[in-house]
């Protein structure tokens, strides 16, 4: 067969593909498609925490014509329950997910697999600790920089001198992607302050756990790494619990403004909630509108908020984020 001969059959293959793409576009306007639905699955879906996240997916939904659909979820599910919950819903009729993942060793895996039938976007944090690794597109905040704010933060109020000082850190999961990097962004910045870390605990911190905050070494310092640590140290600190620890952190919920609004947190680091739930959701959409269209990552901004500045008009649309 010559070249000209072999160039004519590839366009005609060309053309015929592109009449079948343009006929499936065509017969899918007449016939009125419903929306294309997208679930999220994240970790204690209902907790005040993921207001600004769930407000953000609202608007995306609104403005990228998609149904999107929040799997109530309770804390402390298994990376095994995540993956029979991302199995159900694309059995049900999901056209994307986008999914908080645990941390597993199985779990990049098992995803991988299932992103073969449809589309997958991480938030929060990857599989793995390490982010550049990562298979998928994921949203979220640079969490080893966040850590570093803190860490920024404390060191400023303290003019530097930070010597002596004790410090607890608090997780409520420490082998998170974002636990680990926050971690290791806030205690490389300390580095060579001479500040003694005491003691790290992550879990459950209910009075009746080993966890249980009252029951460490006094520290001058409590850091809270999350949104579920940061609220769990102000309810001790409010009941007297912290034997006077300072408390700084990281958290997204109405409940850790209440504790920096009233003294209790010294400074909140806020990640951008409602653009992790926007941009992930308009993300997927382009997936499910564009047939070639790639699914990239994005990272978020965070806000530094003090009590003093707290109600500024450039803090209004975060505040009225979280309150949604």
């Amino acid at each position: 067969m010559n070249n000209s001969r072999k160039r004519f059959i590839i366009i005609e293959v060309i053309l015929a593909m592109m009449v079948i793409v343009l006929a499936v576009i065509m017969l899918k306007e007449q016939r009125g498609e419903a929306r294309r639905k997208v679930s999220v699955i994240v970790q204690d879906s209902d907790n005040s925490r993921w207001s600004a996240f769930r407000y953000g997916l609202k608007m995306a939904a609104e403005d990228q014509g998609v149904e999107v659909f929040v799997v109530s979820t309770g804390d402390g599910m298994t990376a095994e329950e995540e993956i029979e919950a991302v199995k159900y819903e694309m059995n049900h009729g999901a056209d994307a997910v986008i999914v908080q993942p645990v941390p597993g060793t199985d779990m990049e895996g098992k995803l991988k697999k299932l992103e073969k039938k449809v589309p997958i976007m991480l938030v929060g944090n990857t599989v793995s600790n390490d982010r550049d690794s990562s298979k998928f597109p994921i949203t979220e905040t640079d969490n080893y920089v966040m850590g570093q704010a803190v860490a920024e933060e404390l060191s400023s109020d303290y003019n530097g001198n930070l010597k002596g000082k004790t410090i607890g850190i608090v997780t409520a999961d420490g082998n998170s992607e974002s636990a680990v990097n926050r971690r290791k962004g806030f205690q490389e910045v300390l580095e060579n302050s001479g500040v003694n870390i005491a003691w790290s605990v992550f879990g459950e911190f209910g009075e009746s756990e080993k966890n249980a905050l009252k029951n460490q070494p006094r520290v001058d310092i409590v850091v809270a790494l999350d949104d579920a640590s940061l609220t769990a140290a102000g309810e001790y600190s409010a009941a007297k619990d912290l034997h006077g620890a300072v408390l700084y952190g990281i958290g997204t919920s109405t409940e850790a403004v209440y504790y920096l609004d009233t003294g209790i947190v010294e400074c909140l680091i806020v990640p951008d909630e409602f653009n992790a739930g926007y941009q992930s959701l308009t993300e997927v959409a382009k997936s499910l509108q564009g047939y070639f269209h790639k699914m990239k990552d994005t990272t978020l901004s965070f806000t530094v908020l003090r009590k003093e500045e707290l109600f500024s008009e450039k803090n209004q649309e975060i505040l009225f984020a979280m309150s949604q």
